[in-house]
Formats: C-alpha cells, structure tokens, sequence
C-alpha cells in the first residue's frame, strides 16, 4: 500500500512538472548548447591535462 501511494504521489508530481515546461526559443537553446559545448570542452581539456601528467610521472 505504501508503494502504491509513493508511486501515485510520483507521477502527480511529473504531471505539474509536465504542465509548467515550455519549449524554449531559439536564442535559449542556442544559449543552453553553447555553454553545454563549453562545459564538455573544459572537461575533455581537464581529462586530457590529467593523463599527461599521470603519464609523465608514472613511468
């Protein structure tokens, strides 16, 4: 019974979240993908620096 209701509680939860989203504009998303590309840039970049210097001490 306390599944069920858990469960119940969940999805009338996703149902709000549901109704508020909005479909953003151009400008917003070309926003969001801009700063996401950056992100996985300085990620790679940070990933990258690591392993050479992983490399360069370990040897």
């Amino acid at each position: 019974m306390k599944l069920w209701n858990s469960t119940k509680a969940f999805f009338v939860k996703c149902k709000r979240v549901w109704h508020v989203l909005k479909k953003p504009t151009k400008k917003e998303f070309e926003t969001i993908a801009k700063v996401s590309a950056i992100g996985v840039g300085i990620l790679g970049i940070l990933g990258f620096l690591i392993s050479m210097v992983m490399k360069a001490f370990v040897r």
